[in-house]
């Protein structure tokens, strides 16, 4: 009966938890700026870029449905001030809702990662996040048939079984970075232990694995810190990710150019839902700036494909709070004891 009520939200449905015999099989929100959302990425990443960091980020996906499908994330990373600044903590509190069907998912996750010098050019992250989540499905905002006088009025609750215990999990996220001060490389595991999720057919939230990496090429380099005022960067950056979870997958491809402040993105998307579901393709444009301690970025998605354009591709806002000290970050590296800058795209 949804589906005849609510085509689209069942076609948002099937794209977001693909149904098999083997059981409902759900997928975890795709960001179109990974290095604004980088600790949804990999937990290895948090404490690599800033002393400490606070990010907030929206993405509106499928616009032209009724109620489409919007994930809020706030999350920050500190790097700890102990000897050799090894490790750094992070945490990341993520809610999903899609309007009509009243589904919504509450997940924090706490990071830790540890940083390791392996030459005086090469650095390695190992980082690890365990995650709790809460899941329900609503059905307050449906009318269902047997709610629907002679008139056209509705009448009375509905008869129809809809009760779903909302339902926790945990899961486990392991992640690392190799990195030098002008590539890096990030592969990362999330939901390795499969947690279930409880709908009426067994459910499982299956293992996302991604990799992800780049090359930064310096037109002009900033001197002392990544960020200093008195040098201007200039560069440009392209950049490759792979994600597959469960029967879906997508690759990326993509370039980011720097003008400090100003960054510009542009990006190409394939993305597979499994056998016998048309593969969509969406490119990106992404522009972003720093101004004093704050960043703020914009994305937005556009469909190639006949499906991808109707749901009208995504909107996604990112705000960031961050410190850095270039002074220490001058110091250590004159006593040859600081890390390389991490090269991936902030803004």
């Amino acid at each position: 009966m949804l589906s005849n009520l609510f085509p689209k939200a069942a076609l948002l449905l099937s794209t977001l938890l693909p149904l098999s015999p083997a059981g409902a099989r759900a997928q975890d929100v795709y960001f179109s700026q990974p290095g604004a959302t980088r600790l949804h990425t990999n937990p290895a990443f948090a404490g690599l870029l800033d002393d400490y960091s606070v990010t907030l980020a929206f993405r509106n996906q499928f616009p032209t449905l009724a109620g489409s499908f919007t994930t809020t994330q706030l999350a920050g990373d500190l790097r700890l001030p102990t000897r050799g600044l090894h490790h750094a903590l992070g945490l990341v509190l993520t809610q999903d809702r899609a309007g009509e069907i009243g589904y919504t998912r509450l997940e924090i996750s706490a990071l830790y990662a540890y940083h390791r010098r392996l030459t005086s050019a090469l650095a390695l992250s190992g980082g690890l996040g365990l995650s709790y989540g809460r899941q329900r499905v609503g059905y307050d905002n449906l009318v269902f048939g047997d709610q629907l006088s002679a008139d056209g009025t509705t009448t009375g609750p509905s008869a129809e079984p809809l009760s779903f215990v909302p339902v926790n999990y945990f899961s486990v996220n392991p992640g690392i970075v190799l990195y030098t001060g002008q590539a890096w490389l990030s592969v990362a595991a999330h939901h390795l232990n499969r947690p279930s999720l409880g709908f009426r057919t067994q459910s499982e939230l299956p293992p996302r694995f991604s990799v992800s990496g780049g090359y930064k090429l310096f037109l002009r380099r900033p001197s002392p810190g990544p960020r200093s005022p008195s040098v201007t960067e200039i560069s440009v950056t392209p950049t490759a990710s792979y994600t597959r979870q469960g029967g879906s997958s997508r690759s990326e491809m993509g370039a980011y150019a720097t003008v400090a402040p100003l960054t510009i993105g542009a990006g190409y998307r394939n993305i597979g839902a499994g056998s016998g579901v048309e593969r969509q393709q969406v490119l990106t444009f992404t522009v972003g700036v720093g101004v004093g301690a704050f960043r703020l970025g914009y994305c937005y998605d556009a469909g190639l494909t006949a499906l991808s354009a109707d749901l009208g591709g995504a909107h996604e806002l990112t705000l960031n709070l961050f410190s850095f000290d270039q002074l220490d970050s001058a110091y250590r590296r004159l006593r040859r004891r600081a890390y390389p800058v991490a090269p991936f795209p902030a803004y």
